[in-house]
């Protein structure tokens, strides 16, 4: 991945010349190379413009101003989406999410982001392009170093909107902590601290932490890896983003901890490519840790060493996926694994790797520094400890929100100032929908709404049928195509979601997406394929009435949309013409 970036970086594409150069030098076929850089969003097989222009899709984006937005990118580049303008400069494509929907209309250009876009930003960035100001010029003005917090905070807004319970505490004093914990705790009470809280993975499954550690511990292999999963490519997530910019060593802490736990001497924080401007600002976190002796060898003077890596992604939101990530690691595709193994068991290289998420680890670094009884006070028996909560879409104040656990959803309608919300997609397109009048008074817990950390608001005035198909065609998009279940079915049930919406469907297009939906979730790969419907069935659940005013009478007999039987029969009907034929 590091090569094909260094190639496209330089060269602005990765030619066919340098794929057969890349494919000689590790002794694999240009194929190989092939195969894994036309896998990833962002590498780029041919020019695609002295600049690339990406204009995020999201549905929130469509909600503010989008539509303007792209027309005017048309008209100022003068050239059509997917394609480059006349003269070579700018490249004009579209990203399905990049990590910003709290201030969309958003859009990258290089590895620099701009924020809440009108057409007359719009006009106004691409005529400085033209002029020959580079993205970072345009976006910072006042020559911020890019190792700086005051960089990131130049080019996007944080919007941590309430006060610190848990997580973003300043002023940590991290080698005081490191050193305690070194001196007072063998790995083994380290492990038991992490069980005896009860923090669950905050990327969504909710796995007890403590027990992935221990995993580790007991895995064999010659060496053990530690995995920062910064690939928060699901739609209306941000939370990872403002970790990394706002509390990023808690992070690097969260994982030198995993690392004395599970006995590792390698870290990786796999960081989307999306989130490139925050790359040199969290490379010089890591170099702090190191210069104050908290990274590499002989880790404030104990036998223990440990150093982390920054890898980079390419655009693939199925990396979100941990044995993705690892293939992704390993520079291949992002094909998800079939399991088991478990990455703990058998991941990076062949070896135990831990994978945890940003607010996992950052979560572990203030329980090692304040133990396990503060953590488990907080929230719910079930759940401990606080949530944070990316929240976009119809409210006055969308941003960063950290809650106790067992909070209910109409305390953070209050919270975020949401006016007559109607329709909540938490956990993004592959979570659940709520209805706010139905489910108000449910609670924020695993054993509930266990909400990965997104929660996208949508009032009244809001299409839910348009939106629901939007996310279709996002997991039709991102589906890396491995299985027929996700790839065939995924479109089948966007083109289900499009005849309903037409007014074209019946109620056996609703019988057809119920049993074509639960193939999906049973015979899916992995996670992308069996959350894909999620979005349908729970929109169908919660709002019938929506989808029951747009469906048609049907007429006559109610006949199967596909017929095994028949299909067969044709099938080997053309079979023994073309054996005729041949003979």
């Amino acid at each position: 991945m590091d090569m094909l970036w260094d190639v496209q970086k330089q060269q602005g594409h990765i030619s066919d010349k340098a794929q057969a150069q890349l494919a000689q030098a590790l002794n694999m076929s240009s194929d190989d190379v092939s195969e894994t850089l036309t896998f990833y969003h962002f590498f780029l097989n041919k020019s695609f413009g002295k600049h690339q222009v990406y204009l995020c899709n999201t549905v929130i984006a469509k909600m503010n101003g989008y539509h303007d937005v792209r027309k005017a990118l048309e008209q100022e580049i003068g050239c059509s989406f997917n394609s480059v303008d006349d003269s070579g400069v700018i490249g004009l494509g579209d990203a399905n999410c990049i990590g910003l929907s709290d201030q969309e209309p958003a859009m990258m250009v290089d590895d620099v982001v701009f924020t809440r876009l009108t057409p007359a930003k719009v006009k106004e960035i691409i005529s400085q392009l033209r002029q020959g100001k580079s993205p970072e010029e345009i976006a910072n003005p006042g020559a911020i170093a890019n190792t700086e917090l005051a960089y990131v905070e130049a080019i996007v807004d944080a919007n941590l909107r309430t006060d610190s319970i848990v997580l973003f505490k300043p002023n940590r004093d991290y080698k005081a902590i490191l050193q305690t914990c070194l001196d007072n705790y063998i790995p083994e009470e380290v492990i038991e601290m992490i069980s005896d809280s009860n923090l669950k993975g905050r990327g969504g499954a909710g796995f007890p932490t403590g027990l992935k550690w221990q995993f580790g511990r007991e895995a064999e292999g010659e060496e053990k890896y530690i995995i920062c999963n910064a690939d928060e490519g699901e739609p209306g997530t941000f939370k990872d983003r403002v970790l990394l910019s706002h509390s990023p060593k808690d992070v690097l802490l969260g994982m030198i901890a995993a690392a004395y736990a599970i006995g590792s001497r390698y870290g990786i924080i796999y960081l989307r490519a999306e989130y490139w401007y925050i790359k040199e600002f969290l490379q010089q976190q890591i170099e702090d840790f190191r210069d104050q002796g908290l990274l590499g060898k002989q880790i404030l003077g104990k036998d223990f060493e440990f150093d982390i890596r920054i890898q980079m992604g390419a655009g693939a939101y199925v990396c979100g996926d941990e044995t993705a990530l690892i293939e992704s690691c390993e520079g291949k595709r992002g094909t998800p694994r079939v399991k088991p193994p478990y990455p703990i068991q058998q991941g990076y290289l062949g070896m135990p790797t831990s994978v945890n998420n940003v607010e996992t680890l950052a979560c572990a670094s203030r329980i090692i520094e304040k133990g396990a009884a503060w953590f488990s006070d907080m929230g719910t028996e079930d759940s401990t400890g606080t949530r944070l909560l990316s929240v976009s879409g119809d409210c006055e104040k969308p941003g960063i929100y950290e809650i106790e656990w067992g909070a209910t959803l109409n305390e953070v309608m209050t919270m975020i100032g949401a006016v007559d919300p109607r329709y909540v997609q938490i956990s993004g397109p592959a979570g659940d929908s709520l209805s706010v009048e139905q489910d108000g008074e449910r609670e924020f817990c695993y054993s509930d709404l266990s909400c990965n950390g997104s929660l996208m608001v949508f009032d009244h005035t809001r299409d839910i049928l348009e939106i629901v198909r939007d996310y279709s065609e996002f997991f039709v998009e991102e589906s890396c195509g491995i299985c027929v279940p996700c790839r065939a079915g995924g479109v089948d049930l966007m083109h289900k979601m499009e005849r309903i919406i037409a007014g074209r469907g019946t109620e056996q297009d609703l019988e057809e997406i119920t049993t074509w939906s639960n193939l999906l979730k049973g015979t899916s790969r992995c996670g992308l394929g069996t959350a894909a419907p999620n979005p349908i069935l729970a929109t169908m659940d919660k709002f019938p009435e929506i989808y029951a005013e747009k469906l048609v009478v049907q007429k006559g007999p109610l006949l199967p949309s596909f017929d095994m039987e028949e299909a067969l029969s044709a099938h080997e009907l053309a079979v023994k013409k073309l054996m005729k034929e041949e003979v």
